[in-house]
């Protein structure tokens, strides 16, 4: 049903869908927020596009709920999720959620397309993302967008959360075997973990998730900044693979990297004042001359409720 009498104007959605938690904004027509609610993740999963689209439904029910706009559906409700990209995963989750009736229009996309939207609207620029995985994107002057990364867990993810704990336990079961230079890395890793030893790693690492071997990052980075050599020497090619996506976009799309190309940047692994951020904006300076870095935060979620409000023709 559309909006009810007691709740006469439209209502927006924003679903921000990563691989360690979920973002929802409400907003009104004009963008105004009215609710702000986080979950676990909805990252797209073979076969796991139903939890994932329960888990939205309930946090957009809960936004509505806290808004006090139980009565209302909402017109448009743009849901940019990780693995949006690939074609039959968004599709199932589409089918999922319109078939819930949660909103009068239903929209999937990936989720660094909507940080895109928030970082630049539809000015051009390079969109750098790292959390649990990595990506990144960029639209052209022309308009035109364009992808660099972004090829999942197995494949891919470099410079990411999931990639660079994946990292860090060769590391120290390599040090441990004596291939590798001694590190507090596993010292550190084992008290986060509340393990007992290195062997008790084998059975958690098989059955770990990405957004398992992401928690993980937090760590190589504090412990890095304590000047462990090979924990930055961990950050320091994570910074490199990160950079490297950048200077290819910048070539792809900007002419080269000397042209003046903005830069944003998202993610849970590139907050403003993290290590890895304020290494790949020092990189960035040499590697991508160009480049100039916005400094305000993005927000993905904002940039889904831009685009569903630009569906509406607002």
């Amino acid at each position: 049903m559309s909006a009810g009498p007691l709740d006469p104007s439209p209502l927006v959605v924003g679903v921000d869908g990563g691989g360690t938690r979920t973002r929802v904004l409400l907003a009104d027509i004009d963008g105004r927020p009215l609710a702000r609610v986080e979950g676990e993740a909805t990252a797209l999963r073979p076969g796991e596009e139903r939890q994932s689209a329960d888990i939205i439904i309930a946090l957009v029910r809960e936004a509505l709920v806290a808004a006090e706009r139980t009565e209302t559906r909402p017109s448009t409700i743009v849901v940019g999720v990780a693995g949006g990209g690939q074609e039959r995963a968004a599709q199932a989750l589409w089918q999922a959620l319109a078939s819930s009736r949660l909103a009068d229009d239903v929209n999937v996309v990936s989720d660094a397309e909507i940080a895109l939207d928030d970082a630049f609207g539809d000015a051009a620029g390079v969109l750098l993302v790292s959390g649990t995985g990595s990506v990144a994107f960029a639209r052209a002057p022309d308009g035109r967008i364009e992808r660099c990364g972004g090829w999942g867990p197995v494949m891919g993810d470099e410079g990411s959360g999931a990639w660079l704990g994946r990292r860090a336990l060769s590391v120290i079961t390599a040090a441990q075997d004596g291939r590798e230079p001694e590190t507090t890395l596993g010292g550190a890793i084992l008290t986060a973990l509340e393990a007992e030893s290195l062997e008790s790693l084998i059975p958690w690492a098989a059955d770990a998730t990405p957004a398992d071997f992401a928690a993980l990052a937090p760590v190589v980075a504090q412990v890095a900044s304590q000047g462990d050599l090979r924990a930055n020497a961990l950050v320091s090619l994570a910074v490199e693979e990160l950079v490297l996506h950048v200077r290819t976009l910048a070539r792809r799309c900007f002419a080269d990297e000397r042209a003046s190309v903005p830069v944003a940047c998202a993610g849970g692994m590139m907050g403003k004042g993290s290590l890895v951020r304020k290494r790949v904006e020092q990189r960035l300076k040499t590697s991508v001359p160009g480049a100039v870095v916005r400094a305000e935060e993005v927000d993905a979620a904002r940039g889904a409720v831009r685009r569903a409000r630009r569906l509406m023709g607002v």
